[in-house]
């Protein structure tokens, strides 16, 4: 149940954040296809699996931390970050329907080996910590982009999951794909900062990817038993 690594690949800048969002970012990965899109009827599989991935992104990301208000306070000079203000409060939105569904969706399911999950956890925690926190400029604000990315993919699993247990689809008002590589393209930054934003990205991505594969890790581990 290891979290994948977070190696940054060579020469990559913050316009290519949307490109790495194709490769790298959450919305292919088998998690979502299989929790959102594959049902077996007369099946509690689906559910109980649904209800621990809401679970887990609640461990990671249901906390007070908040990644965008830490890069607002290391706001980039000459780049404009006003975007940060209302993804803060959005983002809050989304901790509330976060937590409500956690409530919803019952006890989390026994797993065998929760210990290393619970550290898993932790361990990313402390990594989207150490990302809003840095002071290499624009690697928190690179952080925040991928967040509100990856953020849509994990959308689909927890609209399944409010769906499952008869909570209503809280609307999301974070910014879509578009407004995400505007940007991340947008002047301003000097080639150091588009680098370190991209660094920030990318190190988000691998964090869920890694988080992903514990879900589904995690799932296999019930199955098995």
């Amino acid at each position: 149940m290891a979290i994948a690594s977070t190696q940054l690949k060579p020469a990559v800048e913050a316009g290519s954040i949307a490109a790495l969002a194709v490769s790298d970012g959450c919305a292919h990965h088998p998690l979502l296809r299989r929790l959102t899109i594959t049902r077996v009827a007369g099946s509690g599989v689906a559910g109980r699996d649904l209800a621990d991935a809401v679970h887990a992104l609640c461990a990671v990301h249901g906390r007070l931390t908040d990644l965008f208000e830490e890069a607002a306070r290391r706001r980039v000079a000459d780049l404009d970050t006003d975007w940060l203000t209302d993804a803060t409060e959005a983002f809050g939105i989304e901790r509330a329907y976060l937590a409500r569904l956690t409530a919803a969706v019952g006890p989390l399911p026994s797993t065998p080996g929760q210990a290393e999950s619970d550290a898993a956890f932790a361990a990313q925690r402390h990594a989207f910590d150490m990302l809003a926190r840095s002071d290499r400029a624009g690697c928190a604000t690179g952080a925040a982009l991928a967040l509100v990315i990856d953020w849509h993919a994990f959308r689909r699993i927890l609209d399944a999951a409010a769906n499952r247990a008869g909570v209503t689809i809280v609307v999301c008002q974070l910014p879509d794909e578009i407004a995400i590589a505007q940007i991340a393209t947008a002047p301003g930054a000097t080639a150091p900062i588009r680098r370190a934003m991209a660094f920030g990205a990318q190190q988000t991505f691998a964090q869920h990817r890694g988080l992903c594969d514990l879900i589904d890790a995690r799932a296999a581990a019930r199955n098995a038993l």
